[in-house]
């Protein structure tokens, strides 16, 4: 059986914790929770309401990858990846084994991340930073191994579909 390994991914709010936590369980896989890895002084630095710079986010992501590399039966991560080239980074310890590194994109326009944003209570993500994650984001749509999928729909319809789609990834 092959290992799957997929990043669900996108801006603050679209639900990629939620999400990753629904198909890891659907998969019976680990869910690798981004957030749990940033260090401290990037925490400290977003609830200071000052956004992340590629510096700040080049040790999180290369742990990141570490990590889910490192689950040799599979894992599910729930991470921003906004940039290609953070995508690359996860994507470079699976580049010489079989399918890849598979990453699901949850859409969302800006309003609703700044609406669900706003309702988190406790969490270090200000809704002040929510357009530097779209002034940062570039689309991954055409990249290979990416599926998007509207963030704003119906909990069961994004789950089946990206459940399903994974399954068919897998199956390839």
């Amino acid at each position: 059986m092959k290992a799957i390994h997929v990043v669900v991914m996108g801006v603050a709010g679209c639900g990629k914790s939620a999400v990753g936590r629904r198909l890891a369980a659907a998969l019976g896989l680990p869910l690798i929770e981004g957030d749990d890895f940033h260090p401290s002084a990037n925490k400290l630095k977003m609830q200071q309401g000052i956004a992340l710079n590629d510096d700040d986010r080049l040790g999180w992501l290369q742990s990141l990858a570490t990590e889910l590399a490192g689950h040799s039966c599979g894992a599910v991560l729930s991470c921003s990846a906004l940039k290609s080239a953070y995508r690359d980074i996860l994507r470079r310890p699976f580049a010489a084994t079989g399918p890849g590194l598979k990453f699901i994109y949850l859409d969302i326009d800006e309003a609703e991340s700044l609406r669900r944003v706003a309702k988190r209570a406790g969490h270090f993500y200000p809704p002040s930073l929510v357009a530097s994650q779209f002034e940062t984001l570039q689309d991954p749509s055409l990249e290979p191994g990416v599926l998007v999928l509207d963030g704003a729909a119906p909990k069961p319809d994004v789950d089946a579909a990206a459940l399903t789609w994974v399954r068919a990834m897998h199956c390839a």
